[in-house]
């Protein structure tokens, strides 16, 4: 068992909050994804949540914290699909991938990566060494060749990934998942511009696009005094502004809508789930 106290504080709790529903979605019949490492996560770090509701009587004792859960469940799940798969598909043509603020994120060792690729998780000391820690206990075997990288994504990240043996003339697929949400308009812009600055021609880009938490859930979400301590959190990173930033840097990109997505996976999600995910192509450096 590892002690979750301050690796897990903050942006790094609410990874374990996602780890809880893939562990959940891994379990159900029909699921879109198998995570064999996420329940060790969440059983790693025993008291940090409270234990999910397994009553009608106590699903409705959580009100509208119930409504709002249904929606970040819905979102998460749908969300790891179209990663997964996008990953999948931009690895054929790109033999690095760089995931940012990687979290408890499995892909190194559940994704059936193509021969000769890398795959760097960027995060913070304390949640990598949780991490590595755990899937140790596992004994988990990467299926790509796996790099770590201790670093704050608001400070040099780039230096520290460059150091790691990441290679800005080869095309990266790059993923920030639940990842702009956090940062400021400015920090996100920053992140972005570093992103392109290390990114050749062919190179992937993804991230959410009107996440869960814009528009009517964030609303809803201020009136709840338990989702407090996340919504400090929440700075709205490039916005509306996401697609327009992306093409006047170099980046093509396309949109994709959550309830198009929950549909081809024959999925129901709530209907203040909206928004989606946005991919970009590198086409000029």
């Amino acid at each position: 068992m590892v002690p979750p106290d301050e690796p897990l504080g903050g942006v790094g709790k609410t990874a374990l909050g996602v780890a809880m529903v893939r562990a959940r979605e891994s379990r159900r019949d029909g699921r879109l994804f198998d995570d064999p490492y996420a329940q060790a996560f969440v059983d790693a770090a025993p008291g940090v949540f409270p234990e999910e509701p397994k009553t009608g009587e106590e699903l409705a004792a959580l009100g509208p914290m119930a409504s709002l859960g249904a929606m970040f469940y819905a979102h998460s799940v749908i969300r790891t699909r179209f990663f997964d798969d996008h990953l999948t598909a931009a690895a054929a043509g790109c033999s690095q991938v760089v995931l940012l603020a990687a979290g408890l994120d499995s892909r190194a060792f559940r994704l059936p990566w193509p021969q000769r690729t890398r795959v760097f998780e960027i995060d913070l000391p304390g949640v990598l060494a949780f991490k590595d820690s755990v899937l140790a206990a596992q004994g988990a075997v990467p299926r790509c060749a796996r790099t770590t990288v201790p670093a704050d994504l608001r400070a040099a990240w780039t230096t520290a990934l460059a150091e790691a043996g990441f290679d800005r003339a080869a095309p990266a697929a790059w993923l920030a998942e639940g990842l702009l949400i956090y940062l400021t308009a400015a920090e996100a812009e920053r992140l972005l511009t570093g992103i392109s600055e290390l990114s050749a021609p062919g190179s992937q880009l993804a991230f959410e696009h009107s996440p869960i938490a814009a528009v009517a859930l964030t609303d809803q979400a201020h009136q709840m005094p338990a989702m407090q301590q996340y919504i400090k959190l929440w700075k709205g990173g490039l916005g509306d502004d996401a697609p327009r930033w992306l093409t006047s840097h170099g980046w093509q990109p396309e949109f994709h809508e959550l309830a198009t997505l929950a549909a081809s996976y024959q999925r129901l999600v709530p209907g203040q789930a909206r928004g989606g995910f946005l991919t970009a192509s590198r086409v000029q450096p």
